[in-house]
């Protein structure tokens, strides 16, 4: 008899927890998964991809602006938010039930039930029942958090409950200036709605590099989003017809929905863990080492639970590994390096590498590759964009550090550029390669003029 009913519990349904099941099960082993919501996770379901199809359904306002300026005559433009809603539902779940059927296929056991780690190699499920485990594997995500803890905050809510609201909010302020914050913010103001973004810092988007943050507050004040930088809410009272939102520069907004976007934390509370051995960090992440495996050999963690670097395919690369790992016969850890994001406003961010600040930190000179020009697109729409592309490269040796794009189609664009990055390009064979024209990307391939050398922190002309 088997020492244990499965050789392989995955709790979270998630694109991580997903991966890794149907890996595990295409290598041999006996699974089973655990999710008590619909299959697909945060990205799936509330998070990336009807977030890219409300995205996809904003764009369509300033492509019917700029469509005079190319000579097309385009009658009045009516957006329903129902019919938006209706079609991100349809495709959520169709989505859903493919991550259901590839489980299925591949022979893994779904509960559809709540699971609590008991111990190294047993899950308790809600039903009652108990399991028994050779591996555990932890892919719980993480959850919206609101800060700050004010009056009224319970009248707001998060990137969860924004989808589907049973009317469309004219009126919208944003707590936070993160992507998921200024995503929403972008969206939302081009399908109709006055949008206010408050933020405690001095720019949006903290921790991406300077122009980048510029550039995107530039074009967001374009977009008729209200910025308030330095500034956070201290009270929310619910007014009639709507809310009043009361900030610490003496000022009130009032709007219909408030949107708090100012954080996500790992989904770990009363799983079990501690009582079985797993060490969390401060935030209640899991510890994991490189092979994505807890303080307990036999229980394993990965994506937002591991607050390592919280993106999608992160998750599904770190689930695909651990299960080649532990079943295929392979030691395969993730690499984190180098891995590009996109942010999916209008215009989009895409990056990859080290920001100017952390290049300058790092490395001993630090060369500098700015260029911002007006594109080809706007000079018939007559729209006010600019777009920003920035390249850094290692003064010594010529690699490149980072490529920052600010844009139409950023985040297609850096994800072909990622691939030179994670290889280790020199800025010389970024030069050799002939560019596309006429591309805005072609700018990646013919910038010749160095907009600045840092050394060590001194800033040197060009």
């Amino acid at each position: 008899m088997a020492e244990h009913d499965v050789d392989f519990f995955v709790i979270g349904g998630g694109s991580g927890g997903v991966r890794a099941a149907r890996i595990a099960a295409n290598h041999g082993a006996r699974v089973a998964l655990a999710e008590s919501y619909r299959l697909g996770g945060t990205c799936v379901i509330r998070g990336c991809v009807p977030k890219k199809l409300y995205v996809y359904a904003s764009r369509f306002a300033d492509d019917f602006a700029d469509a005079a300026g190319f000579g097309w005559e385009v009658g009045a433009a009516r957006f329903s938010w129902p019919k938006l809603v209706a079609g991100k539902e349809a495709e959520v779940s169709r989505l859903s039930d493919i991550y259901r059927a590839n489980l299925v296929k591949a022979g893994v056991t779904i509960h559809a039930n709540r699971a609590t780690v008991l111990g190294p190699n047993r899950i308790g499920l809600d039903t009652g029942a108990e399991v028994s485990a050779r591996h555990i594997l932890v892919a719980t995500g993480s959850h919206p958090v609101f800060h700050p803890d004010i009056p009224g905050i319970d009248l707001a809510i998060s990137s969860n409950e924004i989808f589907d609201l049973p009317a469309f909010p004219k009126r919208l302020l944003a707590i936070g200036s993160g992507y998921i914050a200024l995503e929403f913010a972008s969206a939302f103001v081009r399908l109709g709605s006055a949008v206010t973004v408050v933020y405690r810092g001095d720019a949006v988007l903290r921790g991406f590099d300077h122009d980048m943050q510029a550039g995107l507050s530039e074009a967001l004040g374009h977009a008729g989003i209200d910025l308030r930088p330095r500034t956070s809410p201290t009270r929310i009272e619910r007014v009639d017809g709507g809310l009043r939102v009361h900030l610490d520069d003496g000022t009130t907004v009032e709007v219909d929905q408030v949107l708090a976007a100012t954080g996500r934390v790992p989904l770990t509370a009363g799983l079990g863990l501690e009582a079985a051995g797993v060490q969390l960090d401060a935030s209640g992440a899991i510890r994991v080492d490189r092979f994505s495996t807890t303080s307990v050999p036999s229980i394993h963690a990965v994506g937002d639970v591991t607050d390592r670097i919280n993106l999608t395919p992160v998750a599904i690369r770190e689930g695909h590994l651990l299960a080649d790992t532990l079943f295929g016969g392979r030691d395969r850890a993730t690499d984190h390096a180098n891995v590009a994001s996109a942010v999916f406003t209008t215009p989009e961010v895409g990056t990859v590498g080290l920001t100017e600040a952390d290049a300058r930190e790092r490395f001993d000179v630090v060369d500098v590759y700015k260029a911002a020009f007006r594109p080809m697109k706007a000079t018939l729409s007559g729209r006010a964009e600019k777009t920003v592309m920035k390249i850094l490269v290692d003064g010594i040796t010529d690699r490149v550090l980072g490529v920052h794009i600010l844009g139409h189609e950023a985040g297609e664009v850096i994800q072909a550029v990622a691939i030179a990055v994670h290889m280790g390009a020199t800025k010389a064979q970024f030069d050799a390669t002939m560019a596309v024209h006429p591309t805005a990307a072609e700018e990646l391939v013919t910038m010749r003029t160095r907009t600045a050398r840092h050394t060590r922190g001194v800033a040197e002309a060009a």
